[in-house]
């Protein structure tokens, strides 16, 4: 029984800090300790880099949103580089040469190959990555650009902001309440020092301090990490709007969300030297907390479940953490039932399920890990033939951001 409770405590203790302890420790450190950055009306060459793989059901659109941005046309290139896409992209891309675009056609290599390719042949000061499928506000480069009027900054990370295409998805209207809590983390890590890691949708770096993306990692956390690892600092803006749908098939988010998993904890042990307090301080505890502990956390979690039945004879507090945990997976599991009804979209549901969906992704991800298993191509996977987004928002201003 003593291994009992003293396992228990330990899992409460890991659980506790990783969702309760750690960003009341980033809050108050953003508050009593700011560092402020610089921040100015510059307009240097920008390279935009998208890299796209059977990506005609939304290039044309991203394109379109790309060349009407509200930034100097002098002073931007798009650069397109095709990962052995076997539809029209190549040829949709084609359309916009006379207007400034210029493709890269590659066998296939994978995205880390393709997106070092698009690099090379980058000529601006300023690199910008952005996915195929999301769409920039008017005035998000511009907001993207400013912070790098300091020169301590290296990157900076834009807002996610994500769309449903259908109001009774389940796995999308978690995802859109976690990035909420993912933005807020974000603000107030960034106010203290540097933010964690960008988001794939929308950030940029310096030039100079790209590295080339090595295969297996996510490649928005490597290079915006890299940036730490060079001395420099990475903040965010959430005035940099970029717009992306969701996964509408509970099953393909589940299934992204373990390739994600699996070459997040790549990026990481690649860049396991920024674990070291004694070089990177503060950011260290950041890393570890945000990308190790919480990618780990299930496994306090299914301790607790296992461990809470046989303590339930010592005390309030252990019956409390049995009926807890049954209540909330209940919820996560009545979520499932109920997903096509209105009542199954509330967040008493859609919370449980989300969170039980995200940590089961982490526990297989874990054991793809331990397995030696390495994801180094994608697949493209669109609901429908073409973008819903464009026509919606490729004229939103940043101002809108507060709708979110």
């Amino acid at each position: 029984m003593i291994v009992a409770l003293i396992l228990f405590w330990l899992a409460v203790a890991i659980i506790a800090y990783t969702y309760f302890i750690f960003p009341l420790i980033i809050f108050l450190r953003g508050r009593l300790w700011p560092r402020p950055y610089k921040s100015g009306e510059i307009t240097p060459k920008i390279s935009m880099i998208i890299t796209a793989h059977n990506e005609a059901a939304s290039i044309g659109a991203k394109l379109s949103n790309a060349i009407s941005l509200a930034y100097p046309k002098e002073q931007l290139q798009v650069i397109v580089a095709s990962d052995g896409s076997e539809d029209a992209t190549c040829d949709i891309v084609r359309e916009y040469a006379d207007k400034g675009v210029e493709l890269i056609e590659l066998p296939r290599l994978g995205k880390a190959k393709s997106l070092n390719a698009a690099v090379e042949s980058a000529s601006g000061e300023i690199l910008v990555f952005s996915d195929a499928n999301s769409i920039y506000a008017t005035d998000a480069l511009r907001a993207l650009i400013r912070p790098f009027f300091d020169p301590d900054v290296g990157g900076v990370a834009g807002h996610e902001r994500f769309l449903s295409k259908s109001s009774n998805e389940l796995a999308g209207a978690g995802e859109k309440d976690y990035w909420r809590l993912d933005r807020r983390l974000k603000m107030i890590e960034s106010s203290g020092g540097s933010a964690i890691s960008a988001a794939g949708a929308i950030y940029a770096i310096r030039r100079k301090l790209f590295n080339p993306v090595i295969e297996g990692v996510t490649d928005d956390f490597y290079t915006s990490t890299g940036i730490i690892a060079q001395g420099y600092r990475l903040v965010y803006t959430p005035d940099a709007v970029a717009y992306e749908s969701v996964e509408s098939s509970r099953n393909e988010e589940f299934d992204r969300k373990v390739r994600v998993i699996t070459r997040g904890w790549r990026s990481v042990l690649s860049r396991r030297a920024l674990l070291n307090p004694f070089r990177y301080g503060f950011y260290s505890l950041q890393l570890f907390s945000h990308k190790v502990l919480r990618r780990l956390v299930v496994i306090p979690l299914l301790i607790l479940l296992l461990v809470s039945p046989f303590l339930w004879r010592h005390g309030f507090v252990y019956k409390l953490a049995v009926v807890g945990q049954f209540v909330f997976y209940g919820l996560a599991a009545l979520a499932l039932l109920l997903e096509s009804t209105r009542l199954g979209q509330l967040k008493i549901f859609r919370i449980p399920f989300y969170f039980c969906m995200v940590n089961l992704a982490s526990l297989i991800a874990a054991f793809n890990v331990a397995r030696g298993r390495q994801i180094n191509l994608w697949e493209t996977r669109r609901q429908g033939g073409k973008s819903t987004l464009e026509p919606e928002v490729r004229n939103t201003s940043a101002e809108e951001k507060i709708l979110l």
